[in-house]
């Protein structure tokens, strides 16, 4: 069997909006949610600034009943249950308490880290020998398919529910994972996705290891600057993103509304070999998953519109852009526009991928090229290897036909993913 993968939800919780309508008004109008972080300023950390989605308490407790939110402090399980709940309900799709589970429908929601305030306190709860303490909570809110079970509980899905964790990766991986499940006719819809927690204890790692910039701890929306001469550091970042993804007969046989399709995709490693490493990308590797991917969706290069770009604010954006070059091989000047969302929302860890296609796929379906912030200063090695104008500042209105997305993640791991408009 293959079958045609349609989108037909979609759900976002990002540091610049956390509805589809907030999220995209955002990034058409390029709205950084960066902000300063007290708790990082207290805590002496180098990075003072974040992005990180805003909810009410009012809004939490639309998505979760008084008992689960007695004891739940798990942000990741929080930001992913929205997110996930949302595109379900934006797919027209019902939420009913039956007693049969919806055997066709799954998800795999992915995630880095789960519940890491609630692992301290446990470990707390432990060292003070207060097990007894602990609660029946401790164990869901911590273990990495806590995201995915708990939107499989509340949605009653009876297919694949699993948890992917691919680093930087794992968004768009769990995009390809649900559409080879859909394709091969497994399953009829999933739901693809990934979170990431908020707070010190998720960004203090990456805090040490000096790849935070601290130059802008007084002017938080302007810290995020990939492509940028005065790119000095990515900024840390949490949230979730999630996408209905469903066979395009059942789409049609439900009068859906259908945002875009997913045409095909790539996952590779580097192996940590060559110029690859722990924290750096192999470009072999990078290279040959773009090409790949394209011959998965079954295009030509030139066919690309945009392409979505990983490009963090590091010293890595001029060797993506290098390797994006070097893959699709198209003439001297003739380069796809190419945009970066992280300038507007940070670095989201395991969630950027899955936030960033909720990105792409709206490019797509509203005909726009949101625009990079912050790189008014171009860094001069990326303009001698791409025109300028394919960098977009401003906010461009035009069809969106085919769409590239890539996220490269610690560990030397590559995911690609492309998307088409729909055309019934």
């Amino acid at each position: 069997m293959d079958n045609r993968v349609v989108i037909t939800g979609l759900g976002v919780c990002a540091p610049n909006g956390t509805t589809i309508p907030e999220f995209s008004d955002a990034i058409k109008n390029g709205r950084s949610g960066i902000r300063h972080q007290p708790d990082l300023e207290a805590l002496n950390f180098s990075c003072q600034i974040a992005g990180k989605p805003e909810l009410s308490e009012e809004r939490i407790s639309q998505y979760f009943t008084p008992l689960e939110l007695r004891n739940l402090n798990s942000s990741g399980i929080v930001y992913g249950v929205i997110a996930g709940l949302d595109a379900w309900k934006d797919a027209g799709l019902p939420i009913e308490n039956n007693d049969e589970p919806d055997w066709n429908s799954g998800t795999v929601f992915g995630t880095g880290t789960s519940g890491i305030d609630k692992f301290r306190w446990a470990i707390n709860k432990i060292d003070e020998l207060e097990i007894k303490k602990l609660g029946s909570t401790v164990v869901i809110q911590t273990m990495a398919s806590g995201v995915s079970a708990f939107i499989s509980g509340k949605l009653g899905l009876g297919n694949q529910v699993s948890t992917n964790s691919s680093a930087c990766a794992t968004g768009a991986e769990s995009i390809l994972l649900a559409y080879e499940r859909i394709k091969s006719g497994q399953a009829t819809r999933m739901l693809a996705g990934s979170t990431s927690d908020s707070g010190p204890y998720i960004w203090g790692g990456f805090d040490a290891m000096k790849v935070c910039t601290f130059k802008h701890n007084h002017e938080p929306e302007s810290g995020s600057r990939p492509m940028s001469t005065t790119a000095s550091g990515f900024v840390p970042g949490s949230g979730a993103g999630a996408l209905v993804l469903e066979s395009l007969e059942s789409a049609l046989a439900r009068n859906a509304r259908i945002y875009g399709e997913v045409l095909g995709g790539h996952v590779n490693s580097g192996g940590q070999r060559g110029s690859g490493t722990m924290t750096a990308p192999n470009p072999d590797a990078v290279q040959r998953c773009i090409k790949a991917a394209l011959q998965s969706a079954g295009i030509q290069a030139a066919e690309i519109d945009v392409i979505n770009g990983h490009l963090t604010a590091t010293t890595k954006d001029a060797l993506e852009i290098q390797n994006w070059k070097a893959a699709l091989q198209l003439p001297a000047g003739r380069f796809p526009y190419i945009n970066s969302l992280k300038g507007m929302i940070g670095h989201c860890i395991a969630a950027s991928g899955s936030i960033e296609c909720v990105a792409s796929i709206l490019e797509l379906a509203e005909d726009f090229i949101f625009p990079n912030i912050n790189c008014e200063d171009l860094s001069a090695e990326i303009k001698e290897l791409i025109p300028e104008k394919s960098i977009p500042q401003t906010l461009i209105l035009e069809p969106v036909n085919i769409l590239a997305k890539a996220s490269f993640g610690f560990g030397d791991i590559n995911a690609c993913v492309i998307f088409k408009k729909y055309i019934s």
